[in-house]
């Protein structure tokens, strides 16, 4: 095999010698330098052609989305309108735009964003957008457009007759250029940013020209924001008059107030108006058992269609626990403050301090001696864990003021609230503050200033919560507090009559079974 392949490979290697000395021989002459020269020339120019030859034929499928294309999209789309063969704008003549020209869009505003800068984005000039954001200033605040918010546009866009020509010429003769598509010569305008040569034609207009913008910031409030003909925008807002329903719901509590709540399709700001005002009086974790109930007199309005708009008030409600009624009734015994809630005897629903600062708590671990499960050992739990997902507002269980917030050794992120009379409450393990709170800011009953989470030497998401009275912890279960105020003399005959007024209303309205269709999203449920 060997003495096979070293008879052969002389042959080759002998082959290769003699065409590189003919290569030799020619290179030595001045002809043969110039016909090697003469021949790659030939073959760069034929590359040249075809590489042309190749960009001039027709497009049927562009493969470029407007906005993303190289081109200005003006020039992209007369350039696509202008591929389509004659006859098609005929044969579709049934479905063309009765308004040449104009086009109606819907776009939504994105996290971060700005009105303006939308619509800057898909096409408006800055100046339109700037004058659109100034029109409404007078009627609707845009800082307080919130991600999500959808917007009707209607806008005028560049068009081009069959012919590929642009329907009127500007005043100041533009620079244009010729191309070619589908084999014919369009000649189309150059822009100055394309050209690279930074000249801006006076009299130029933008890609699109808004017309109008439509949005509904609420479901009862809907703006309109136009042109004018002097070139400006006025801004319209039309409020829709809605219609007030008295509601009277109620059920029986199987796992939870809330949870019995929804299911009886009660709007979910009622329910959580409602837990509020149970909660100086009702431990949610202890004294709720299957089989009580709970019933709600409550105003909410609607739109002409049936839509559930915005919450009134409650005017009355009451839970029946282990067979015991506790009712609550609105009245405002003073017309400079809010209104509150008393019960049957006139006494306020409100008490120093909230049994419960979070809704719908689990207790995870109670007062008093425990295996701690991160140090490993035995020692005294000064307050109560409420198990609740991270991320649940945690409510100032009585007016007062921030002492301390911020880092504490095992607690993590920690809230000390003083509330007067030698009471405090404290809460650990929390995610984050809400904002605006600082250490000194007075705090309402019932406000969120914080969120519950694991900081910490904590096994899991819960609020760790602690009433402190002179300086030590008790038990938040079994302390007992200062009730609300009685109400005496006058107000209390005034409270009377009211309350009278109400329970002749409750009365003469039937119990609904189900408020509203279950529906996942409130603004589709419709009142019976």
């Amino acid at each position: 095999m060997k003495k096979t392949g070293a008879r052969a490979n002389p042959s080759l290697a002998g082959t290769l010698r003699h065409r590189m000395n003919s290569a030799g021989a020619a290179m030595a002459t001045t002809d043969g330098r110039w016909a090697l020269v003469s021949t790659g020339l030939t073959a760069l120019v034929a590359g040249a052609l075809a590489w042309m030859a190749v960009g001039m034929m027709p497009v049927s499928r562009p493969m470029v989305s407007p906005g993303r294309s190289s081109l200005p999209y003006a020039l992209f789309m007369k350039l696509i309108r202008a591929s389509e063969p004659a006859g098609q704008a005929a044969d579709n003549s049934d479905n063309a735009n009765p308004n040449p020209g104009v086009e109606n869009r819907t776009v939504t505003l994105d996290a971060g964003d700005t009105l303006a800068g939308m619509l800057e984005d898909v096409g408006i000039s800055a100046q339109d957008a700037n004058a659109v954001v100034a029109a409404m200033g007078k009627n609707f605040d845009p800082r307080g457009l919130r991600a999500g918010q959808s917007f009707d546009l209607t806008y005028s866009v560049a068009t081009i007759d069959a012919s590929g020509n642009a329907p009127a010429p500007v005043p100041s003769a533009p620079r244009t250029t010729t191309v070619m598509v589908n084999h014919k010569p369009v000649v189309v305008p150059v822009d100055a940013e394309e050209d690279g040569s930074g000249a801006t034609e006076e009299n130029s207009e933008p890609i699109s020209r808004l017309l109008s913008l439509h949005f509904s910031p609420t479901i009862d409030k809907e703006i309109t924001v136009t042109r004018t003909t002097e070139g400006g925008y006025t801004a319209e807002v039309e409020t829709k008059e809605l219609q007030v329903h008295r509601h009277r719901a109620g059920g029986a509590i199987d796992s939870s107030l809330y949870l019995a709540a929804t299911q009886a399709g009660i709007p979910t700001d009622v329910v959580i108006d409602m837990i509020r005002m149970f909660s100086y009086k009702v431990d949610f974790q202890r004294d709720l058992h299957p089989g009580d109930r709970f019933e709600v007199f409550y105003d909410y309005y609607y739109t002409p269609e049936g839509l559930p708009a915005k919450f009134g008030s409650i005017s009355y409600a009451m839970m029946t626990l282990g067979g015991k009624q506790i009712p609550m009734y609105r009245f405002q015994a003073d017309p400079n403050e809010p209104p509150e809630y008393f019960d049957q005897k006139g006494e306020s629903a409100k008490g120093m301090l909230m049994k419960t600062p979070v809704d719908g708590a689990r207790i995870s671990s109670g007062f008093g001696s425990r295996f701690h499960p991160i140090l490993g050992f035995t020692r005294m739990h000064k307050g109560v864990d409420f198990a609740v997902p991270t991320g649940t507002p945690v409510m100032a269980a009585g007016a007062g003021t921030i002492k301390f917030m911020g880092r504490a050794s095992g607690y993590g992120n920690f809230v000390l609230l003083t509330h007067g009379n030698n009471y405090s409450t404290a809460y650990g393990h929390l995610k984050r503050f809400a904002p605006g709170m600082r250490q000194g800011a007075r705090v309402r009953q019932g406000q969120v200033f914080a969120y519950s989470g694991m900081s910490g030497m904590a096994t899991g998401p819960h609020l760790h919560y602690e009433i402190r009275a002179g300086g030590g912890q008790v038990n938040p279960l079994t302390v007992k507090m200062a009730q609300g105020r009685m109400l005496m003399g006058k107000l209390l005959r005034l409270f009377q009559e009211k309350r009278l007024e109400i329970d002749n209303l409750v009365a003469t309205t039937s119990l609904e079974a189900k408020v509203t269709d279950n529906a996942t999203d409130l603004r589709q449920a419709r009142v019976k």
